[in-house]
């Protein structure tokens, strides 16, 4: 019985991602607010009913969503903020970490670049939720830095969520320049190199 029970729940996990990839893939072409339930089954070939044994609705499969695409990167954002290195060669190692993950998952950007401000509210407060334990987790790493001591905690959080909002805005830029001739992204990597820099020099004066 515990074997049957054990399959079933397996079978049950594999439909339910597959809704989640065919949805991620027909939102490459359009919002979450416009895909519809129907889409979505019918590309993974399950009954409409069998969506809710699942999800409650869209927007429930939107927040899935986020948890799988931003959830997953915390620990690769850990190992980043924790490696050993002048803050040149950290910037380089980060621009380089959000290039290859554009090139590997351009879907995931492109949802979480789109639905961040999007009308589907509690994806977007998922994102923002995500996003903002992104910067916690950049705070707890830059108090150990000595380029912060002295820092309070909310000036911290404060150059945490810089950041991980350039991190995003740099992933979007990359997003935008792979159909482009390499000269973009060259473009985009010394830019995105640049205002991160300029981040850090910041840092290094705030108690001046």
């Amino acid at each position: 019985m515990s074997h049957t029970v054990g399959i079933r729940q397996v079978q049950k996990q594999k439909t339910r991602q597959a809704l989640m990839d065919a949805a991620l893939g027909l939102l490459e072409e359009q919002s979450l607010s416009s895909l519809g339930l129907r889409e979505v089954t019918r590309a993974v070939g399950v009954a409409p009913t069998a969506f809710y044994r699942h999800f409650r609705s869209t927007a429930d499969l939107g927040v899935a969503l986020v948890e799988e695409v931003l959830g997953s990167l915390h620990p690769v954002l850990g190992d980043l903020m924790s490696a050993v290195g002048d803050s040149d060669e950290l910037i380089e190692r980060a621009v380089d970490l959000i290039a290859r993950h554009v090139d590997a998952y351009p879907a995931h950007v492109r949802f979480i670049a789109r639905e961040r401000h999007s009308g589907v509210q509690p994806v977007r407060d998922a994102i923002q939720g995500q996003l903002a334990r992104f910067a916690e987790e950049v705070r707890s790493e830059l108090a150990k830095r000595p380029e912060t001591a002295g820092w309070t905690d909310d000036d911290r959080l404060m150059l945490a969520g810089l950041y991980v909002d350039q991190m995003l805005v740099t992933a979007s830029l990359f997003l935008e320049a792979q159909d482009e001739p390499e000269e973009e992204r060259v473009r985009v990597t010394r830019l995105a190199s640049r205002r991160m820099r300029l981040i850090s020099i910041g840092c290094r004066h705030w108690l001046d």
